[in-house]
């Protein structure tokens, strides 16, 4: 993979670098990020710290997650709104970028060994969920650090009304 990865905003006052592949990309159904996308989920590529740089200053908007409690900052352009990352504070030492701002977002990988899907529970009528790929109908990790075993679906899950939250993994 051909390293650094760039990105930004829509009007260039913002720019970032990322020295690293992603550690994760998480797809997140959760109706937070349906409204901060103005879509159906977020694709976020997670990302250590220490290898994210960025340039220009951003804006931010604070929110208390409705399952931790904890503070999630959305940081995005003051000029053109774009939104960039997610400083998230039950995850101190990671930040969630906003897939769709790097220069070429088809550049990290979405195969089923480092992307999950959470907050499956609420994810929009009308959204397939993938074969083979680890999801999750809330979070991934509980509150209290412990890992939540996955359903991993052996055919794709198109998502209707007739779907119920207890038939969706």
């Amino acid at each position: 993979m051909k390293m650094p990865q760039s990105g930004g905003c829509l009007c260039g006052a913002i720019r970032y670098s990322v020295a690293a592949e992603p550690v994760r990309v998480t797809i997140c159904h959760c109706t937070f990020c349906q409204k901060i996308t103005g879509s159906a989920y977020l694709v976020e590529p997670i990302f250590r710290r220490q290898d994210v740089s960025f340039s220009g200053a951003t804006q931010t908007f604070v929110h208390r997650s409705d399952s931790s409690g904890k503070k999630v900052t959305l940081n995005f352009c003051g000029t053109c709104a774009t939104k960039i990352h997610l400083d998230l504070e039950r995850f101190p030492t990671i930040w969630g970028l906003f897939g769709g701002t790097f220069d070429d977002p088809n550049w990290f990988d979405r195969a089923a060994a480092n992307c999950f899907h959470i907050f499956t529970a609420s994810a929009q009528h009308g959204v397939v969920l993938p074969p083979a790929v680890a999801t999750f109908q809330a979070h991934a990790i509980e509150l209290d650090g412990t890992p939540v075993a996955p359903t991993v679906l052996s055919n794709h899950l198109a998502i209707s009304r007739l779907t119920s939250s207890t038939e969706r993994p």
